[in-house]
């Protein structure tokens, strides 16, 4: 790309919003130009405003670090400044600002769980369902959004074992699945969980993950039905979430059956050629390859699996046959890659390859 693009990153100072910062300062083909968060940092350079709370690997991008950093209501500001902005707001005000932020005509590509059941808001894993973007210009004609609009990423659980899941289902039909997640800590933001609470524990509630787990995936698998998303109500999940002493790294034990029962052979042969985004978009954080499979007994680990492909890739292993459904496998993704920031920017770079920014 010739010219890099001006973005935005709004919650920009959290621990999600950190992973964008850290992810898009070397960008080929992105330019953080505008950083926005609460009226606690504004004001501030994002140096300033992260000091004592950067809780990644590392310093903070020196390209950044002098930025200075702006309230979320200065919508009028931040259209001047960039092309389209990453939402990483917390769900209490992602909702409101989201739409503002479209209404002034400003695309928003969001982490945030507060449109992900929007039913004209595409909620996107490029390698899956990346033809629900065809839906952008039904969502602005709605709502009369002239150049505005709001694309999500699914929940950071999904991610361990959708897209196998969905390579699967291509072939032989998803019918239903029974899911446990262990689920690592850094999927609770900052603070989290208590220390006293998670070490020497696991604890068996997420509140909302189950939910999510069990519902996003449905309309995911759906199809555009006039002006909304349509789930597909035929798939069936039930899913069990639970929090692990793991810093990175979502792992998913899966059991599931098919409407036409494959071979072992047909599975591994399917996630080995599983490619998902079309080669001709040949986009920056998009992993060589979508799904690694791991022969070993006793893989994928979180340790040892979670940064394949940069964190981009999903790993599965132990696959085998179910006594109940038809096969059980376990899947392992990057919570705050795949599952949050990386997931994001993946789904810009895809809006720019498909001319929607």
């Amino acid at each position: 790309m010739k010219d890099k693009i001006n973005v935005g990153v709004l919650g920009a100072t959290g621990m999600v919003g950190q992973n964008y910062i850290s992810l898009l300062a070397d960008h080929p083909w992105f330019r953080v130009n505008h950083v926005a968060a609460s009226s606690r940092s504004a004001g501030k350079t994002y140096g300033e405003a992260v000091r004592g709370r950067w809780h990644l690997t590392g310093d903070v991008p020196g390209s950044l670090r002098d930025i200075t950093v702006s309230t979320i209501d200065e919508i009028e500001l931040a259209r001047e400044k960039c092309t389209f902005v990453f939402s990483a707001l917390g769900s209490h005000v992602a909702r409101e600002y989201e739409e503002r932020y479209a209404v002034a005509g400003i695309p928003v590509v969001s982490n945030a769980s507060a449109h992900r059941s929007t039913p004209d808001v595409p909620m996107v894993i490029p390698e899956i369902n990346y033809h629900h973007l065809d839906i952008i210009p039904i969502q602005q004609r709605t709502r009369g959004w002239v150049r505005g609009f709001i694309v999500v990423k699914p929940n950071c659980s999904l991610q361990s074992y959708m897209t196998p899941l969905y390579a699967l289902h291509e072939k032989f039909g998803l019918k239903q699945a029974v899911i446990t997640t262990m689920q690592a800590v850094s999927g609770a933001g900052h603070p989290g969980v208590s220390s006293l609470d998670i070490m020497d524990n696991v604890i068996p509630f997420i509140q909302g993950e189950e939910e999510k787990s069990e519902n996003e995936p449905l309309k995911i698998l759906g199809s555009i039905d006039g002006s909304v998303i349509s789930n597909n109500e035929k798939v069936k999940i039930s899913a069990h979430c639970n929090r692990v002493p793991v810093i990175h790294g979502h792992t998913a034990c899966v059991s599931v059956e098919f409407e036409r029962k494959p071979t072992r052979d047909e599975i591994l042969g399917t996630w080995k050629d599983f490619r998902g985004i079309s080669p001709k978009y040949d986009l920056p954080s998009s992993p060589r390859r979508a799904i690694i499979y791991r022969e070993e007994p006793d893989r994928p680990q979180p340790r040892l699996d979670r940064d394949a492909g940069n964190g981009m890739t999903v790993v599965v292993g132990r696959l085998r046959d179910c006594n109940v459904l038809h096969y059980r496998f376990v899947g392992l993704s990057h919570n705050t890659v795949r599952g949050a920031a990386g997931g994001g920017i993946l789904n810009g770079e895809l809006l720019v390859a498909m001319g929607y920014l």
